[in-house]
């Protein structure tokens, strides 16, 4: 049910949202305490690891103390799921409590399965509710879910908008042409889709001889699934195609949907603090960082109670900040920069795709469609970048790539071996969905 609040209020929840962070974070320890114990107790998995760390429950006392306990992961997920059960050891319930599932895409291994009991799904509904209604959706809005339904962990989003008391329309992951005929025919004013595929749809709006900024009501374009949304080069060109702010989502099949979302400062992601622990750790050593400092984003769930996790590595190369955001809410703020699997290190340097994309999407003269080969030459890495020019530019392939690779190296630090032009449409890397644009040729890593 939706809940009553005033159009012009500015939180959904602002004892949440805005909470003091001394409060905030006492409310933080008492879930963990009980998650942590709950994990225990409930769960052949943790029990075992638990007992092998030589840890317990117990031993929380400070929101610091969780540091003691041992990680998890992706292959942690697919080494336990089925185990023992269709679920697997990591799950807490049995499997007559489990309402609905997700898996995730399995384009690092096997796909992992996510559970939820009916307490974790309203809890997760209610959660998108209150980061549609920061992205700027009201009840009077016509909002367009055109993500994937089939297993994908956003799918389900969808009701969170409804719940907020929007019109939800169900399209799903559909070809270009229906979901233009959607946008025209019933006029929405909010979708939900990817960073490259709205750019995607908006070139193909064009090419049907539509003006996204004028034929269609959209005033804001939620995107998720890459990095693009927080990328200001990305973000102002998808801005300017289709005159509509873009929001920043942020979500993992491992816990729900959109647990992190962008506020009007675009200056990180706000992650729902009152159920999930926020660590960043080395990568290599898992060391405990500070706020401010750069490394691997870690996740303590401290509500969800299907399958509870417990220190779970994401993969994701960020930092956290968390100071009061100008927007006033007190949440701490996600900067995700990059994937651990996707960064490479060229002549001592960090690099990132993201890197690669804020200098492209910043260029006049290209399309914002590129593609990354990472390989190795003499025991060395070494990358190369491919790019399209605008369609009908005339400029000289080799000055484009003169000076893309000029600002490649501005930027980054370190310049790409080759810049490769392609003429606009060309370079196969525009998706109906997620695209796919980094290649790693590297035999070691």
């Amino acid at each position: 049910m939706a809940k009553d609040i005033p159009v012009s209020q500015k939180y959904y929840d602002p004892e949440i949202e805005c909470m003091p962070r001394p409060e905030l974070e006492a409310l933080q320890l008492q879930r963990l305490k009980d998650m942590v114990a709950y994990a225990y107790e409930n769960t052949v998995y943790y029990r075992r690891a638990f007992d092998e760390a030589g840890v317990a429950p117990s031993d929380i006392e400070t929101l610091d103390d969780i540091a003691k306990f041992p990680f998890i992961d992706k292959k942690t997920e697919r080494e336990t799921q089925h185990v023992g059960s269709f679920f697997g050891e990591m799950c807490s319930v049995p499997e007559e409590e489990v309402i609905f599932m997700a898996t995730s895409s399995g384009s690092t291994g096997v796909p992992t399965v996510s559970p939820f009991t009916q307490e974790d799904f309203d809890l997760w509904q209610d959660t998108e509710a209150r980061l549609f209604w920061q992205a700027g959706m009201r009840p009077n809005d016509r909002y367009v879910h055109a993500l994937n339904f089939a297993l994908y962990v956003g799918g389900p989003d969808v009701i969170g908008a409804q719940r907020l008391g929007a019109l939800a329309i169900w399209v799903g992951a559909v070809p270009s042409d229906r979901l233009l005929f959607v946008l025209k025919q019933y006029q929405p004013t909010v979708i939900w889709t990817s960073p490259s595929y709205a750019w995607h749809l908006g070139e193909v709006a064009k090419e049907k001889g539509y003006d996204p900024r004028t034929d269609f009501n959209i005033h804001t374009i939620i995107v998720a699934g890459e990095a693009g949304g927080s990328i200001p080069s990305t973000r102002e060109s998808i801005e300017n195609l289709w005159g509509a702010k873009v929001v920043d989502f942020y979500g993992l099949s491992d816990i729900y949907g959109a647990c992190a979302a962008a506020c009007e400062v675009h200056d990180g992601l706000h992650i729902v603090e009152d159920q999930i622990l926020v660590e960043t750790v080395d990568p290599t050593t898992g060391e405990v960082l500070a706020p401010g400092e750069t490394g691997e984003l870690v996740y303590t769930t401290l509500m969800k109670k299907a399958r509870p996790m417990i220190r779970f590595r994401t993969g994701d190369i960020g930092y956290v900040s968390t100071d009061t955001c100008e927007c006033g809410r007190t949440l701490a703020r996600i900067h995700v920069t990059g994937r651990k699997d996707e960064m490479f290190i060229v002549s001592a340097v960090n690099v990132f795709p993201t890197d690669i994309e804020f200098v492209v999407r910043g260029l006049e003269g290209l399309t914002g469609e590129y593609s990354i080969r990472v390989y190795e030459k003499d025991f060395t890495c070494k990358y190369e970048v491919s790019v399209e020019r605008a369609l009908g530019s005339d400029e000289p392939y080799d000055e484009v790539a003169k000076r893309t690779m000029a600002a490649i190296k501005a930027h980054v630090g370190v310049r790409p071996q080759k810049v490769i032009v392609y003429d606009a449409g060309k370079l196969g890397t525009s998706s109906e969905h997620k695209a796919s644009r980094f290649i790693d040729e590297r035999s070691c890593q």
